[in-house]
């Protein structure tokens, strides 16, 4: 098969082994890949691969499975599906423990349905599990026109929450048409005090951010009492100074993860949990995918380019 090697900081188009079904897996035949920021970090060599995945770039794909492996039941060969990889999605086949599949949604195409798993997997993980976001909140997302930050607030706005978004100002019309009820600028204006004058002074219940340290001490700043602050991403860097004295007086959390690290258990119970939950909205039209271009496997760099000039508003896909 073919597939995106990485050779000095370069991606590259090679012939490769076809994967193998191992026991609990299936091999699916990709029809579209999504492009990730991790995926950057991997070429850059700042995120290292984890035992056992394969070492191509890629952490979601859609397409039909072409083998089982022994022990898989309830999935078959020629079955459409959608999955959380560890890794191998920027290639024509890939092998995945099929307890990370997910049905594609009714009325979805596969290309369509390759722009959901990661972002499902993270957000829902994030602000559902774990921060508990309820209707009547107010979600902060840092990031309105990526992936992430597309997928949250429909799912915010989804679940009754109000959604303010950060994002460039020529995405802002775009991000207010998928339901946010704020969008701030954050290369002009304060996010801090944008969010606490929309909110009356209350400030974010939860706040999902990509950036990292750079945002840290305003993130805290506009956090409201009980607020939760999850971190997912370091495009700000990873060493900021903390006031636990403001965390405190708060009652505020702060956490942080990362779901390609997780153990293939985590990762069965979060895929169970948005088949569960977050399906049904994207069957309903209340959350869909949002697809920014879909490039040929070969582009691949291109596709990451376009990422880390924050072009895009949604995913990117790759298309072997």
């Amino acid at each position: 098969m073919r597939a995106i090697v990485i050779e000095d900081q370069q991606l590259v188009l090679r012939e490769v082994p076809d994967p193998v079904a191992g026991a609990g897996e299936v091999v699916v035949d990709v029809t579209a890949a999504g492009v990730n920021r991790a995926d950057v970090l991997q070429r850059q060599g700042n995120y290292p691969v984890p035992p056992g995945a394969p070492p191509y770039p890629g952490l979601e794909c859609a397409g039909v499975i072409s083998a089982v492996g022994e022990g898989v039941t309830g999935h078959h060969v020629g079955e459409r599906v959608a999955a959380l990889l560890a890794g191998g999605g920027y290639a024509e086949k890939v092998a995945v423990p099929a307890a990370q599949l997910l049905s594609v949604p009714a009325g979805l195409s596969l290309q369509e349905a390759a722009a959901l798993p990661e972002v499902a997997c993270t957000v829902w993980s994030n602000t559902v599990e774990h921060d508990r976001l309820h209707k009547g909140e107010t979600l902060l997302v840092h990031g309105g026109g990526s992936g992430i930050g597309s997928f949250a607030i429909q799912l915010g706005k989804a679940l009754g929450a109000t959604v303010i978004t950060t994002a460039r100002s020529v995405k802002h019309d775009e991000v207010r048409a998928l339901g946010a009820d704020l969008v701030i600028d954050y290369s002009t204006d304060d996010f801090v005090a944008a969010t606490k004058d929309f909110t009356g002074g209350r400030g974010a219940d939860v706040v999902l951010d990509i950036i990292g340290a750079k945002y840290l001490a305003r993130n805290l700043d506009v956090l409201a009492t009980n607020g939760r602050l999850t971190i997912i991403g370091m495009q700000g860097g990873t060493r900021a100074e903390l006031d636990l004295g403001k965390l405190m007086a708060k009652r505020g959390t702060i956490s942080s993860t990362s779901l390609r690290a997780r153990p293939p258990a985590e990762k069965a119970r979060i895929v169970s949990g948005v088949a569960r939950e977050v399906w049904p909205l994207v069957e309903a039209g209340a959350v869909r995918p949002i697809v920014h271009a879909a490039l040929p496997l070969a582009e691949a760099a291109e596709g990451q380019r376009v990422m880390e000039a924050s072009e895009h508003l949604g995913k990117i896909l790759l298309l072997p």
